[in-house]
């Protein structure tokens, strides 16, 4: 008989929910689905890895490369379809050069607003900034900026 239970639990889609001990069943909910607020919060930190990404000139291969996983898998993390371990998002961290908390800075103000045109443009700026070679024409850019920033 219950092996019969088995298969009909695989049948749709149900887990052994025997404890790891082998003992009764447990009582938690073996397809037990994230609330909404999670998948933002997951979503949220996967907005603030790209954001940081971007701001760093790294393309997503290059991230994926830096932390050990698949191009696709810091594709997913980044849109927040996947959920990233405390342990990966330390290592994601230390490669951003950021602290951890970094990625929930903001979480209580986020009001799922988008990315505005201008914010858009200083990520852009900041990428385009990382990505050139030489110092000196990045201190001459800054100097630009400053100037340009002054000018009344």
């Amino acid at each position: 008989m219950r092996e019969q239970e088995q298969i009909g639990n695989r049948r749709h889609g149900l887990g052994d929910t025997r404890s790891a001990e082998g003992g009764p069943p447990s009582t938690a909910s073996p397809s037990r689905r994230s609330s909404g607020r999670t998948q933002d919060i997951d979503r949220y930190v996967g907005a603030r890895i790209r954001e940081r990404r971007i701001m760093l000139g790294l393309t997503q291969q290059q991230l994926a490369d830096l932390i050990g996983v698949t191009y696709q898998q810091a594709h997913k993390y980044e849109r927040g379809i996947n959920r990233v371990s405390a342990g990966r998002l330390f290592e994601v961290a230390q490669v951003l050069s950021v602290p951890v908390n970094y990625f929930f800075d903001g979480l209580d103000q986020e009001n799922d607003r988008a990315i505005s045109p201008r914010e858009r443009m200083c990520l852009e700026l900041a990428r385009n900034f990382a990505q050139i070679p030489n110092e000196r024409h990045q201190e001459a850019l800054s100097q630009l900026a400053r100037v340009l920033a002054t000018d009344d």
